[in-house]
């Protein structure tokens, strides 16, 4: 297992931070995650448990495509994201801090592909760079869009 955490705190209450991570998730996860080319729904009606989608992301100069589904989804705590087509996961939780949230991103691999066992260092850095751009990502473009609407 192989894994990356990072979290930061959003100057948003809780709420706002969960719907726009979580219940809106089709619509603003290609825009904190720039790698993502495609998202494809693959179930009809809201983000919930059991929900699917389809990406096609390039991370690296590597192109990939995975199926995944919601395992969880805890308002206005968590959700998180597993692999279906790859052994992923990915899980976003949030902490009430009064008018702020704290965001905390966890990912993780199970095993890594054989051909990359030997740059397992580098996978591991790269990993934990991505955490971090993700939390900034988010913090950036949900201020932003709350500021505009309050």
């Amino acid at each position: 297992m192989i894994g990356a955490t990072a979290d930061i705190l959003v100057f948003e209450e809780i709420g706002r931070v969960f719907q726009f991570v979580a219940l809106d998730f089709v619509v603003n996860y290609p825009r904190w995650s720039p790698e993502v080319l495609r998202l494809e729904a693959l179930s009809p009606g809201p983000v919930r448990p059991g929900f699917q989608a389809r990406q096609v992301r390039v991370d690296q100069g590597h192109k990939s495509e995975s199926v995944f589904e919601v395992s969880e989804l805890e308002a206005p705590k968590r959700v998180r994201f597993q692999g279906i087509s790859a052994p992923y996961s990915s899980l976003y939780e949030f902490d009430d801090c009064s008018s702020s949230t704290m965001i905390r991103f966890s990912f993780e691999i199970a095993a890594l592909e054989p051909r990359l066992r030997p740059f397992e260092k580098l996978v591991r850095i790269a990993l934990q760079d991505g955490a971090r751009r993700t939390v900034k990502s988010l913090k950036l473009l949900i201020e932003k869009e709350m500021l505009g609407r309050n």
